[in-house]
């Protein structure tokens, strides 16, 4: 296998961990508001198709084409404002790429907010912060202020002639609002429920205005892709699976960690390169999460070879996410783990389908049968049959992200489940429940 080394100069986030200082001047001297003015003089035509060429794919979990959503925004603007909105509210479990950047490189963000909105015709933007970040919210709020100092937002923001303001809207640590539109809704001040798609938000977003919403990641990479050339971004990584990405490695590993690699890297590389190896050798492995709790597991198997990209993780029924990369060893329970994170989606539902609502909690209640050994091999079949009915079948992508998970344990470990269930009796007690079957033997036993 192909070994992938990112090179020092093409690392987008130099300030990760924090060793050369947040603030706005350090952010200068690495090049942060760099031509930012002559960038924007080109034009929104070049700016979208510059995007484009870069193959930027966004980093909140879908993967869609950024330049692409870009191109959905009314070229021109009618009597409804146009918005810009980040979503910052990282709930997803295992992730904490945009934490990092929100806190070390929040100018990047920032540059890329004025130039993303120039593109997409928007004054304002929201940045929408998860509710646990409230530290993070005050650093950004911070570096917000210094750029309105070196008049680098505001009127005639950084010389360009745009005018451009940035508000910071905090959640209340809803999942739920981590999706597009009921990420909206919050904002407006209304429960945070996904809305009906059409009408998609480019058109009818916020205050029924055109909107784009992207991922921090990935309105953090675009300046450095426009003053590098789409081109260049292009170069790093796999075709259709472009340029750096922020992984988050966490769970069984010696040294838990953020790390910026190219995008297609062997997951055994990244693991055991920045993350010290698994904890008791790669042997010790047993299964990784590798981008999310919403995503199915992989076995060992496929670990061994298996590269971090879009694609390739697709072909294994799994999906890139957010490239939160949790590895779980053999010293536990993975049938405990799911069920764990079973629950919390079950927690997080907000209700509107009923198909989510109903079977999140099936689907807890059924593994947690199994970690106590109190089911039975017909569970199994339920179990399956339970996340078919969710997945598809919800106002937005929530449904899929509780079931996939499961669906990627009974592919891998079924035998695991299995060995924990019981056949189930012949006869079942009497329980005064209207599904059993076989009531009436009990009923003639007894007269």
């Amino acid at each position: 296998m192909e070994k992938i080394v990112l090179k020092v100069e093409n690392k987008i986030f130099k300030n990760l961990y924090n060793e050369h200082g947040w603030e706005i001047e350090n952010a200068i001297k690495r090049d942060d508001w760099k031509d930012t003015k002559n960038i924007i003089s080109k034009g929104r035509d070049w700016i979208i198709n510059e995007v484009k060429t870069s193959e930027l794919r966004g980093r909140g979990g879908a993967g869609f084409s950024t330049g692409l959503k870009w191109s959905f925004a009314p070229k021109e603007v009618g009597s409804r404002p146009h918005y810009l909105v980040i979503n910052a509210d990282e709930s997803e479990p295992g992730t904490c790429k945009d934490r990092d950047i929100l806190r070390f490189e929040p100018q990047k963000l920032i540059e890329g907010c004025l130039i993303a909105a120039y593109a997409v015709n928007a004054h304002v933007c929201y940045i929408y912060i998860r509710g646990e970040y409230f530290n993070e919210g005050r650093r950004l709020q911070e570096a917000i202020d210094q750029a309105y100092q070196k008049n680098f937002l505001g009127k005639n923001a950084c010389g360009t002639g745009w005018d451009f303001d940035i508000h910071i809207h905090y959640g209340a640590g809803a999942y739920i609002c981590g999706e597009e539109t009921a990420l909206l809704e919050s904002i407006e001040g209304n429960k945070g429920q996904p809305r009906l798609k059409p009408p998609f938000p480019a058109l009818v977003g916020l205050y029924g205005c055109p909107t784009i919403v992207n991922n921090v990641e990935t309105i953090a990479v675009v300046p450095t892709i426009l003053r590098r050339g789409g081109k260049w971004f292009a170069s790093l990584g796999k075709p259709k699976n472009t340029g750096t990405k922020i992984f988050c490695i966490s769970g069984n590993v010696n040294k838990p960690c953020n790390v910026e690699e190219e995008m297609g890297i062997p997951l055994k590389e990244l693991i055991e390169k920045h993350a010290g190896g698994v904890i008791g050798g790669w042997e010790n492995l047993q299964a990784v999460i590798p981008g999310g709790s919403s995503m199915p597991l992989l076995s060992k198997k496929i670990c061994d070879t298996i590269t971090m990209d879009f694609d390739s993780l697709i072909e294994n029924k799994s999906g890139l996410g957010t490239a939160g990369v949790v590895v779980i060893n053999k010293d536990q329970d993975i049938v405990a783990c799911m069920a764990r994170i079973a629950r919390f989606y079950k927690h997080e539902s907000c209700g509107q389908c009923t198909p989510c609502r109903e079977g999140a909690g099936w689907m807890w209640r059924i593994l947690d049968r199994v970690v106590k050994r109190k089911a039975t091999f017909s569970d199994i079949d339920l179990l399956s049959d339970v996340t078919k009915q969710i997945e598809g079948h919800t106002i937005c992508a929530f449904g899929e992200g509780s079931a996939w998970p499961v669906q990627g344990l009974l592919r891998h470990f079924r035998k695991e489940i299995e060995s924990r269930c019981r056949e189930e009796p012949l006869i079942k007690k009497k329980l005064n429940n209207p599904y059993l079957v076989d009531q009436h033997l009990l009923e003639n036993k007894n007269a």
